[in-house]
């Protein structure tokens, strides 16, 4: 069984949810929330595999209260708003469901939600970046990164074997999900392995192969480096 909790500032919405997750034997619904605050206690001691979550809450977004979490549980969006559906997938929900959602689409949600917990749990995740690529979740040791790049509303990681994943989620969302000691942004544009930095040469960075522009944003932070 995985472990979930509902967050739904409708009682309606998480009595459907309550009454799905009842049905089946894979997802255990642990408690349900109407409040953001109240939730965001309750995971501090209890972490959860699932999250189901309503995108336009009183308090805050669903989707800044999920960024704000210390640690990334499985999402699941319920929401009557389908014009958050890029956003949402943007932060690497793993399934959206558009209200009224039927039980057929609701269990399907959830089978895509145990495969990723049962992934997560076989592979641990303390040394990887965890990303949704191509529709599939991906996850890429951070000794393994040569460059991170962003693509308009993509961004594309450079692999050391020379394959490229790309992935739909704002630069932000990648820095945060890196060891700050390890990886450095230099420019809007590029994020780079600490350790592959050779050289700076005219506010631009050798990094095994690439030249990379410094972002004046960022002189300082590259400066550093080098001191």
């Amino acid at each position: 069984m995985i472990k979930a909790i509902a967050i739904d500032d409708e009682p309606l919405g998480l009595e459907i949810i309550a009454h799905f997750c009842a049905n089946q034997n894979i997802i255990s619904l642990e408690k349900t929330f109407t409040q953001l605050s109240e939730a965001e206690k309750y995971l501090r001691k209890n972490p959860v595999d699932v999250l189901f979550l309503d995108i336009q809450m009183p308090e805050k977004s669903g989707i800044d209260f999920y960024r704000d979490l210390d640690y990334e549980p499985v999402l699941i969006f319920t929401t009557a708003y389908s014009e958050y559906a890029v956003e949402g997938f943007n932060i690497n929900a793993t399934d959206y469901l558009l209200k009224p959602f039927s039980e057929e689409r609701f269990m399907a949600a959830i089978q895509k939600a145990n495969a990723e917990v049962q992934v997560r749990r076989q592979f641990p995740t303390d040394n990887m970046l965890s990303i949704r690529a191509e529709h599939r979740w991906v996850r890429i040791p951070f000794d393994t990164i040569q460059l991170i790049e962003a693509l308009d509303d993509y961004v594309q990681i450079h692999h050391n074997n020379g394959e490229k994943i790309i992935s739909r989620m704002p630069m932000k969302n990648v820095i945060d999900r890196l060891p700050p000691a390890d990886f450095l942004r230099v420019h809007r544009s590029y994020i780079v392995p600490v350790k592959r930095v050779k050289a700076l040469k005219n506010k631009n960075l050798l990094v095994e192969g690439f030249v990379i522009p410094v972002g004046v944003t960022y002189e300082e932070q590259v400066m550093e480096l080098f001191k």
